[in-house]
Formats: C-alpha cells, sequence, structure tokens
C-alpha cells in the first residue's frame, strides 16, 4: 500500500505541507493516489533526505532540481554533486568576504558622536571607506 503524506512526513522530519511542495516544484515524483489520497513508496524518504541535505548547504529549489533530476542508473550522481558543490563553495566564499565586510562596516562606521548630521556628513565625506567612524 505504501506510505500516507503524514507518515511519510513524520518519518522525514517535516510537515506534509513540504512534501506537496516538493512534488509541486518538480523535486519528487507524484505517489501514487488511492481515492484522492497520495501513497508513497518507502524508498521515496532517500530522495527527500537527498532533498533536504542539499537545502542545508544552501542550493535553491531549482539547484535542488537540478541536483536530483536526469540522474538514470547508469550515470554517476556524484560527478554532478561534486560539480554542484564547488560552484555552491565558491558562491558562499564570496558572500562570506561580503558579510566580512559588512560586519567591519558596522563596527568601525556606526560609533557616531556628532551632534548635528551634517557634522558627521562632512566627517565621513573626508575618510576612506572602512574609516567612516564620526568622532
Amino acid at each position: 500500500m505504501g506510505l500516507t503524506i503524514g507518515e511519510l512526513a513524520r518519518q522525514a522530519g517535516v510537515a506534509p505541507s513540504t512534501l506537496r511542495y516538493y512534488e509541486k516544484a518538480g523535486l519528487l515524483p507524484a505517489p501514487a493516489r488511492i481515492s484522492t489520497r497520495r501513497h508513497y513508496d518507502q524508498r521515496i524518504l532517500g530522495r527527500i533526505r537527498i532533498i533536504l541535505l542539499a537545502r542545508d548547504a544552501g542550493f535553491t529549489v531549482e539547484e535542488a532540481r537540478v541536483f536530483v533530476s536526469g540522474v538514470s542508473g547508469d550515470q554517476m550522481p556524484s560527478k554532478r554533486w561534486q560539480s554542484m558543490a564547488a560552484r555552491k563553495i565558491a558562491e558562499l566564499d564570496a558572500r562570506m568576504k561580503t558579510l566580512t565586510n559588512m560586519k567591519a562596516i558596522l563596527a568601525s562606521s556606526f560609533r557616531c558622536r556628532c551632534d548635528r548630521l551634517e557634522d558627521c556628513e562632512r566627517i565621513v565625506a573626508a575618510r576612506e571607506p572602512f574609516a567612516r567612524s564620526c568622532r
């Protein structure tokens, strides 16, 4: 018979609405239906866990779709996943650099002690980037 959506959701640790969303987004194949109710094969749990792994690694739904699609029995999904992981790592490195710069700006630039906005504007305009705090 198979698992109901509620049973599968409990086993996967997600809400039933998440499974419906994954199905609509093309991440999961449409399950068999018995009297309009979804019934899943137990093996779909592995696919769900791969999708959750991709999500937790920062892949978008579209990237996750590529992550799980088009893998036939004679293909090596590991090659595709390694390539996607390398691109995601490069993306994360760029985001980390941006976040580090944002943190430095916040730490150094928002210690203003000026009484008037005009004084702060004048001081900030005269300084180099990342040395913008008012005194």
